[in-house]
């Protein structure tokens, strides 16, 4: 039994438009060398290639595949990636892009990982770091303008930010309760015909707009995606189980309170209600993973961003660095390291493998719903909840970084670190500013504004002002 279909009928394949495999896998090769500077910038290289230099899919279907990853929980642009490879060339083109899109920073965030616990606490090494974290709030200082400024286009949008800050913040409120409050609200008002949750996602394009009939896959719905049922229950339990067979392993033969299976569950858990992209995952990853779990500092929790910001790749990649760090200090029997690195493979694992699920079972339909209005407002006001949501991690990362020491301030129903002021740390106020300075006056990228911040880092360690 097939689907529902509204859509125009099915063109040709993609293959009949001309998009070579081996031309895709080279693109999607030079597409994953190059994916610096979290999704955002990623997003924006994707357009850059596939629409406006490829000419491969047009404006408004890059634009809905976008919204859709948008709605999902995971990273948004390798999910993007994995839709658009998906389109292109149906399951293994999907592969090819998802797979590459992390194969670099899988192996870069392993080796620093590495580095990382046999040779931090090296004087070089530490000053390195510091120089890192640094710049990272700079970096999500950025976010959070870069979201708002495309978000917040109305009052109720800025009141949501707020409210979501405010329950996040000072009243610990979960992440996922918020951004499924922001979407009901968001789809509420757009079925009763409000406009004022209108606004793109943080990658939505500012560039070259191209049509859809003018691009190789032409504006046709492709054949495979038109879903039947069966096809459907084949796709889910092919992906449940590659994604929940190491968790059950790990339950079995280890318990539940063993660190693997900790790992497994908590980034299993991870993967299906971290919805509103990269930053909004690692504010849910912060609290837990620093303040619940125990598996690293909030320090170390920044020099993990750093190294993600530095490395091609997902910015949650970071998320193996936490899973190799909780492994490691917990190995339980195996040597440390590889311990940690069962640990890293692991977090990775269960974090990415639903993202092929998301796209592989959803995206048939979902290309049926291009100009849906309710889905439209449910996204645009989860984006805008997910502006109060950065500038959460923003001010996280800002204590942990700026001072030495934070204390826990309750009072009624809220609960939240306040700095001691006392603790300031002059060097990283300095330098942190420098970072800000490069990233908001002179308009630097973020990769030079790390490496300008890294050496200064290093900098200062050799004229002995760091230890």
């Amino acid at each position: 039994m097939e689907a529902t279909a509204t859509a125009p009928i099915a063109g040709p394949s993609p293959r009949d438009h001309g998009i070579p495999f081996g031309e895709a896998l080279r693109v999607w090769a030079k597409v994953a060398a190059l994916s610096f500077g979290g999704p955002a910038g990623q997003i924006a290289m994707m357009h850059r290639v596939l629409v406006e230099e490829r000419r491969w899919i047009g404006e408004e279907r890059f634009l809905h595949a976008l919204n859709y990853c948008m709605l999902l929980p995971g990273p948004e642009a390798q999910q993007l990636a994995i839709y658009i490879g998906w389109l292109l060339h149906k399951t293994k083109g999907g592969l090819v892009a998802g797979a590459l899109f992390v194969l670099p920073g899988l192996v870069a965030i392993m080796a620093l990982s590495w580095v990382y616990v046999l040779y931090g606490r090296v004087g070089i090494v530490s000053a390195l770091f510091f120089g890192l974290k640094c710049a990272v709030l700079a970096v999500v200082l950025q976010a959070v303008v870069r979201i708002g400024g495309r978000a917040l286009r109305s009052y109720p949008a800025k009141a949501l930010a707020a409210a979501a800050f405010v329950l996040i913040f000072f009243a610990r409120v979960p992440f996922p309760l918020i951004v499924l409050g922001a979407g009901l609200i968001g789809w509420w008002s757009a079925r009763r015909g409000s406009t004022v949750f209108g606004g793109g996602g943080h990658g939505a394009s500012k560039g070259v707009t191209v049509a859809d009939a003018d691009t190789l896959l032409g504006e046709e719905l492709p054949p495979h995606a038109r879903p039947t049922w069966a096809n459907t229950i084949r796709t889910a339990a092919i992906w449940l189980t590659l994604w929940l067979l190491p968790v059950a392993v790990s339950l079995l033969a280890r318990g539940p309170d063993d660190v693997f299976s900790r790992v497994a569950t908590f980034f299993s858990t991870m993967a299906t209600v971290t919805v509103g992209g990269a930053y909004a995952v690692l504010a849910y990853v912060a609290q837990q993973a620093v303040e619940h779990y125990g598996w690293l500092g909030p320090r170390e929790m920044l020099d993990g961003l750093g190294m993600a910001e530095t490395t091609p790749g997902p910015l949650i990649m970071v998320l193996q660095f936490v899973g190799f760090l909780g492994a490691f200090r917990d190995p339980g029997g195996l040597s440390p390291l590889v311990a940690g690195t069962l640990g890293g493979l692991l977090a990775t694992w269960v974090t990415f493998v639903p993202c092929f699920l998301w796209i592989f079972l959803g995206a048939p339909f979902i290309e049926r719903l291009r100009g849906n209005v309710a889905v439209a407002g449910a996204l645009s006001a989860i984006t805008a909840a997910v502006v109060g949501v950065v500038l959460n991690l923003a001010i996280w990362f800002a204590l942990h970084t700026l001072f030495r020491q934070t204390r826990l301030v309750a009072a009624g129903p809220l609960r939240f670190d306040a700095p001691i002021l006392s603790s300031i740390d002059p060097a990283a106020v300095a330098l942190s500013l420098g970072a800000g300075y490069l990233i908001f006056r002179a308009r630097a990228g973020v990769i030079t504004t790390l490496l300008a911040s890294s050496l200064i880092g290093l900098g200062l360690y050799g004229v002995g002002l760091m230890r």
